[in-house]
C-alpha cells in the first residue's frame, strides 16, 4: 500500500472515529441521528426527485457539519478557557446557534419537499 493511501485510509479512521464519538457523546447528536434516519426512511417510500433528494441530502448533511463544528468549538472553548468567561460564552452560543438555523431549515426543506407527497398519498 502506498503511503499516501495509507495516510488517507488513517484520516478516513480518524474521521469515523470523531463521528462516532460524537454520536457516544453528545445527546443532540443521537437526536439528530434519529431524526435523520426517519426522514430518509420516510423518503424510500416517496417518488422523490433528483432534486428533492439532493435537498433533503443536503439538509441532513448540514446539520451534522453544524453539530460537528459546534461540538468541536464548545471542547476548545472548555480547553482554552476552563473557567467561566464571556467571550467563551458567547463562542459556544454562536456555534449552538448555527446548528439551530441548520436544523430549522432542515425542518423547512422537508416540510416542502415532504408534505405535498405525503398529503397526496394519504388523501388520494
Amino acid at each position: 500500500m502506498s503511503l499516501r493511501r495509507h495516510s488517507f485510509l488513517k484520516s478516513l479512521g480518524f474521521a469515523w472515529s470523531g463521528l462516532r464519538r460524537l454520536v457516544k457523546e453528545e445527546r443532540n447528536a443521537r437526536i439528530h441521528l434519529v431524526a435523520s434516519l426517519a426522514v430518509l426512511l420516510v423518503c424510500f417510500f416517496l417518488p422523490l426527485s433528483s432534486n428533492e433528494w439532493l435537498w433533503i441530502l443536503l439538509s441532513i448533511a448540514l446539520v451534522w457539519m453544524a453539530e460537528l463544528f459546534n461540538s468541536a468549538i464548545e471542547r476548545l472553548t472548555d480547553l482554552a478557557s476552563p473557567e467561566r468567561h464571556p467571550l467563551a460564552g458567547a463562542a459556544k452560543d454562536f456555534a449552538a446557534a448555527a446548528v439551530i438555523l441548520c436544523a430549522v431549515f432542515s425542518v423547512c426543506a422537508a416540510g416542502f419537499i415532504l408534505l405535498p407527497h405525503l398529503v397526496k398519498i394519504l388523501f388520494s
